[in-house]
């Protein structure tokens, strides 16, 4: 695989934070996720993170 200079960052929210989504998003070439913990609940928020 060639060098990327050019980072993928994804924002992980409810409608990707799904286990296969995520897995998608990595095989796509996401390098980091982010968090917007501006909208929903801490519960949902570490369910998130359990899930990266």
């Amino acid at each position: 695989m060639p060098l990327r200079y050019t980072k993928i960052v994804c924002t992980i929210g409810p409608a990707t934070s799904e286990e296969n989504m995520i897995v998608e998003l990595v095989k796509a070439g996401m390098d980091a996720a982010r968090l917007n913990f501006s909208h929903g609940s801490h519960s949902e928020h570490l369910q998130r993170l359990k899930s990266l």
